[in-house]
C-alpha cells in the first residue's frame, strides 16, 4: 500500500522515473522516535534524488532478540518468557516509539502482531530446549521488520508517499542456506531490479527496505546476511538498480584512522578505495559489513559514501575504485585491532619440501569449522590466526581448541601449540610501501616496549598484520597511530585555526 498522510512534506525526486540513491540507516541512528524524526528529515533533504531507504533494527533489539532466545533456554516454565527482560524491552521501545511518531492503526496492529509472533517463537523455544540457527534467523528478523514498518508509516503521516518491503519476500533476496551468514545469489539483482523498477503511470515513493534478510534458495527460510548485514543489503540494491551513490550512514564522522574508543587525535578519512574498505571491515572495523563492497566493486559506477546520522554537514567517507594520484604521499590509511584471537603454531619436520601439507592443515581446520584471519610460514612451521566461523561472535573454548590440537596429533600431521589472548594489529594502507611501514611500525613499537609476535602481509598488497599481546593491543595502536598520523593531524588543526 502506497499513500501520502496529513503532512505536508515535500516528496524526494517526485519527478524522476527511477529510483536514484540507497540511503542505510543503522540502529543507533534510528534507536528511538526522536531518532527517526531526524532520520526522516534527512531523507527529506534529498529532494533531487529518488531514495531507497535500507534500515537495520531500532537500537539494541538485534541483542536483546538473541539474549531473548538464549534465556528462553533457561526458562523452568514457558509462562515465564513474557517476563523476560529483553522481550520486555523490545515491546516498550517500539509499541513507545508508534505512540510518539502517531503511527496509523493499521501498521501499529500488525507491529503489534509481530510483536506476539515474536514472544510466541520464544515460548516455542523454551518448551522444546532447543534455538536453532534456523530459529535464531527467524527470531532477529523480527528487528528490521518492525523497524521498516513503523519508519514507512511515520514517513506517510507526514505527507510522503512510501512503501514498506520485505527484503526476503517483496524483494527476492535469495541466499545460501546458511541461516545465520547466508551468501547473496545472483538471481537477487534481476529480482530486486523488477521489484523496484517503477511503471510509468506509478507516482514517486519512498521504498523502506528491511536490511540484514534473505530467504534460503533451498529451504525458503528466513536467512540472515550476518553482523552488519544491512550494508550488504544496500550495495546490492544499489548495485541491481545502478544508482550512482550508496550512503552509509552511521554514528561517526565516516571512516577514521583507528578506533576513536583507543586513540585520541583519529581522524576522518576523506576516501577509501574498495580495497582497503574490505580489508577494514574483515579485520575487525566496524564501519561496513565485509561482504558489502563486492556488488560496488562489481559496478562500473557505484559508489559509497560513510555519512555520520547525528553530523550530517560532516562530508563522510568516500568509498570508490580509484585513489586521486594526490594522493602520492600517502603511506598509511588506518590502523585496526581485532581482539581476543588465538594464534595456533603447527611445528613439524615433515612439511620440509613436501607438498600436501598445508591442504592437511586447512582440511582440518575445516572440519572444525574455522576460519583462519592470517599465515605466516617457515621451513619446518605454520603459524595461523583463529576466528570462529560463526555469525554470533563468541571466543573458541578451550574444549574446541584442545579437540583441535588432539585432530593435528592423532592424524600425525604435527606438533601443535596455542595461545588465546591476543591482539591482531592490521595496517591498511600503501604496502608498495612496506618497507617503510614495517621500519617506521617496528622502532614506534619498539620504543614503547611492545614484542611482535607474528607478521603477515596479505596477497592483496594492502595490509600488513601485526599479532600482539592482548594487554598490548590497544598501546601498540596508539604507539602506530602517533608514528604515522601525528603530524597529518597537527597540519589539520593548523589549518582550521586560520
Amino acid at each position: 500500500m502506497v499513500y501520502a498522510g496529513p503532512g505536508n512534506a515535500r516528496q524526494p525526486g517526485d519527478n524522476l522515473g527511477k529510483y536514484s540513491l540507497v540511503m542505510k540507516f543503522g540502529g543507533s541512528s534510528i534507536a528511538s522516535s526522536q531518532r527517526m524524526r531526524e532520520v526522516a528529515e534527512i531523507v527529506i533533504t534529498v529532494q533531487d534524488d529518488l531514495p531507497v531507504v535500507v534500515l537495520s533494527a531500532m537500537g539494541r533489539t538485534t541483542n536483546n532478540l538473541l539474549d531473548a532466545g538464549e534465556l528462553a533456554l533457561k526458562c523452568d516454565n514457558s509462562d515465564e518468557v513474557a517476563n523476560l527482560e529483553p522481550i520486555v524491552e523490545i515491546r516498550a521501545c517500539h509499541i513507545s516509539a508508534m505512540h510518539e511518531l502517531n503511527i496509523d492503526s493499521d501498521t501499529f496492529q500488525e507491529v503489534c502482531k509481530l510483536l506476539d509472533k515474536m514472544e510466541q517463537l520464544c515460548t516455542g523455544i523454551a518448551l522444546m530446549q532447543e534455538c536453532t540457527g534456523r530459529t535464531r534467523a527467524t527470531l532477529v528478523s523480527f528487528g528490521e521488520r518492525m523497524s521498516s514498518r513503523i519508519f514507512s508509516s511515520y514517513l506517510r503521516s507526514l505527507g510522503l508517499r512510501s512503501r514498506q518491503f520485505d527484503a526476503f519476500d517483496e524483494l527476492g533476496f535469495i541466499t545460501s542456506d546458511q541461516f545465520e551468514n547466508g551468501v547473496i545469489r545472483e538471481q537477487t539483482y534481476s529480482n530486486v531490479k523488477a521489484a523496484l523498477t517503477r511503471r510509468s503511470d506509478e507516482p514517486a515513493s519512498i521504498a523502506v527496505v528491511t536490511g540484514f534478510l534473505g530467504r534460503g534458495e533451498k529451504t525458503g527460510a528466513i536467512t540472515t546476511l550476518g553482523r552488519g548485514g544491512s550494508d550488504l543489503t544496500a550495495t546490492v540494491i544499489g548495485s541491481a538498480l545502478n544508482v550512482p551513490e550508496v550512503q552509509v550512514w552511521k554514528d561517526v564522522d565516516g571512516v577514521l584512522s583507528a578506533d576513536p574508543r583507543e586513540v585520541e587525535g583519529t581522524i576522518p578519512l576523506t576516501f577509501l578505495s574498495f580495497h582497503e574498505a574490505t580489508e577494514l571491515a574483515y579485520f575487525g572495523a566496524q564501519v561496513l559489513h565485509p561482504q558489502s563492497m563486492r556488488p560496488a566493486m562489481d559496478s562500473d559506477s557505484l559508489c559509497v559514501r560513510v555519512k555520520n546520522s547525528y553530523n550530517i554537514e560532516a562530508p563522510g567517507t568516500l568509498i570508490g575504485h580509484v585513489r586521486s594520484t594526490r594522493d602520492s604521499d600517502w603511506i598509511l590509511t588506518a590502523i585496526v585491532r581485532k581482539k581476543n584471537v588465538t594464534l595456533l603454531d603447527v611445528v613439524s619436520t615433515r612439511m620440509l619440501g613436501q607438498y600436501g601439507f598445508l591442504a592437511r592443515v586447512f582440511a582440518v581446520m575445516e572440519k572444525a569449522r574455522i576460519s583462519v584471519d592470517c599465515i605466516a610460514t617457515s621451513e619446518v612451521s605454520v603459524s595461523l590466526t583463529l576466528d570462529p566461523a560463526k555469525l554470533w561472535s563468541r571466543d573458541l573454548v578451550k574444549e574446541e581448541l584442545e579437540a583441535l590440537v588432539r585432530d593435528f596429533e592423532n592424524n600425525g600431521i604435527a606438533r601443535v601449540s596455542y595461545t588465546t589472548g591476543n591482539s591482531l594489529v592490521s595496517l591498511i594502507g600503501n604496502v608498495e610501501r612496506n618497507n617503510e611501514i614495517m621500519e617506521r611500525s617496528f622502532r614506534a613499537l619498539g620504543s614503547a616496549g611492545i614484542r611482535v609476535k607474528m607478521v603477515s602481509q596479505g596477497a592483496s598488497k594492502t595490509n600488513i598484520s601485526l599479532l600482539v599481546s592482548e594487554s598490548q593491543g590497544a598501546q601498540a595502536v596508539r604507539a602506530i597511530h602517533a608514528e604515522f598520523f601525528r603530524a597529518r593531524q597537527l597540519s589539520e588543526d593548523q589549518n582550521k585555526s586560520k
